[in-house]
């Protein structure tokens, strides 16, 4: 059997939950204290620390690519509501706009892995577009073209070294995550 696959044909992940499914609820808390923890310990290193790792964004992408659009979206709304009312960040001024990408990076990377079966750096990539442009069109709304677009510049270029690191370690961890799943099966057997 080979290490991507649980039987001919069908892949490991996604392992797509319905909102029925208790699973789906235990996986979606387990990320959102991973993303609420994980900011919180980068912005005691450095306050500035989050923007430029985006951690936030990376439990909601594993999320999404892993479980599903549903698992996805649940830790992408959760986790900047829940992180705010623990510890206040982020700020309420950016309160919103987190929520719309998260929500979205959430929701994108679970439809394009999951729905379309496309790889795991397409659905990534895929979904920080699309986090991205809800973003700036939450913020066009608001500030209108010119300062939106500004403002979605900048907070790439200060974001940049947490999509490098979304690029390259989500991919490793969902092989490793479905090399442990592999070898887990196989000692059942």
């Amino acid at each position: 059997m080979n290490a991507l696959q649980i039987s001919a044909g069908e892949p490991v992940f996604p392992r797509i939950l319905k909102f029925s499914d208790l699973r789906l609820y235990t996986y979606v808390s387990l990320f959102v204290a991973l993303d609420v923890s994980v900011p919180w310990i980068c912005h005691i290193i450095h306050p500035l620390a989050g923007s430029m790792f985006l951690p936030m964004f990376f439990f909601v992408l594993l999320a999404g690519i892993l479980f599903g659009w549903r698992a996805g979206i649940l830790v992408g709304l959760l986790t900047p509501l829940i992180s705010y009312g623990i510890s206040g960040m982020p700020l309420p001024q950016v309160l919103p706009r987190i929520i719309t990408e998260a929500a979205f990076y959430g929701l994108a990377a679970g439809i394009l892995r999951g729905h379309f079966k496309f790889g795991v750096l397409t659905s990534i990539i895929g979904a920080i577009a699309v986090g991205r442009l809800a973003a700036l069109a939450e913020l066009t709304l608001i500030l209108g073209g010119s300062h939106s677009v500004i403002l979605a510049w900048q907070t790439v270029k200060l974001g940049w070294p947490g999509i490098a690191l979304q690029l390259l370690l989500l991919p490793l961890i969902l092989l490793l995550l479905e090399k442990l799943w592999s070898r887990h099966q196989n000692e059942k057997c």
